[in-house]
């Protein structure tokens, strides 16, 4: 009978830890994909900065009609854009799509240490016609994933804008590609530091400009996107950035 009840005992502590795993399992996921979504296309204005317009858009990087795209990665780790989860999945994964449409470009750049993806790094490319919605494409990169602070999107968001005004583009789409690589990170927060980066870097533009120390020429729109579960909350956080300098 002594037998018994311990054998009884450790099977249920199994199914306790194996519930336990399972639910951590899940919630992880349920984190990554909320059940709200929108539907790819939607965009909107929310709102103007100095005269640009801040658009929020469902969209892919892959399929976004732009002069310029900007992706992010970080440090390469093996499969990381494909193990679903944490990544989000291969039919919701915007630099899965990316990748693909290049024929395995980027991971084959970011295995062979072509692009490291250190924090601020920069690489451009010009897509072949027909691959990209985008003329021309610029990762930038966050570094290692395993230190990752929102706080940083505010930096990404400086270079994405001086670099489009470098390039002389009207109009510039950006993608965190954050949730892409498995990182829960808090979407509002994010889409707003990037916002603010990237105004922050403009107004300095702009103060060159007034000095005759800049000839770049001004934006029209910066548009961030999102995928169909994240845009209402990415919108938020934009709003929120705006307002900061509009006040």
């Amino acid at each position: 009978m002594k037998n018994l009840q311990q054998f009884l005992c450790s099977k249920l502590q199994n199914v306790q830890l194996l519930t336990v795993v399972l639910l951590l399992s899940f919630n992880t996921y349920a984190q990554l994909t909320p059940t709200k979504t929108t539907a790819l296309g939607t965009h909107t204005i929310w709102g103007t900065i100095d005269g640009v317009a801040v658009e929020g858009m469902v969209q892919g990087p892959s399929a976004e009609v732009t002069p310029l795209q900007i992706a992010c990665v970080f440090e390469y780790t093996e499969g990381d854009i494909f193990n679903s989860p944490p990544a989000l999945p291969a039919a919701l994964n915007g630099m899965v799509h990316l990748d693909d449409a290049l024929k395995g470009l980027i991971t084959e750049i970011r295995k062979s240490g072509k692009f490291t993806g250190h924090a601020f790094e920069t690489l451009l490319i010009t897509p072949p016609n027909g691959t990209l919605g985008s003329k021309t494409l610029l990762l930038i990169g966050l570094g290692d994933r395993n230190t990752f602070k929102p706080e940083l999107m505010a930096t990404i968001g400086s270079i994405a804008t001086r670099e489009a005004l470098k390039l002389g583009v009207d109009s510039f789409a950006f993608a965190s590609d954050l949730k892409d690589a498995g990182i829960d990170s808090p979407t509002a927060l994010v889409a707003e530091y990037v916002v603010k980066g990237s105004f922050d870097a403009y107004r300095a533009e702009t103060w060159l400009k007034g000095k005759k120390l800049s000839v770049s020429k001004p934006l029209k729109k910066i548009t961030l996107l999102a995928g169909p579960a994240f845009y209402t909350v990415a919108g938020d956080g934009i709003k929120k950035a705006i307002a900061t300098f509009n006040n």
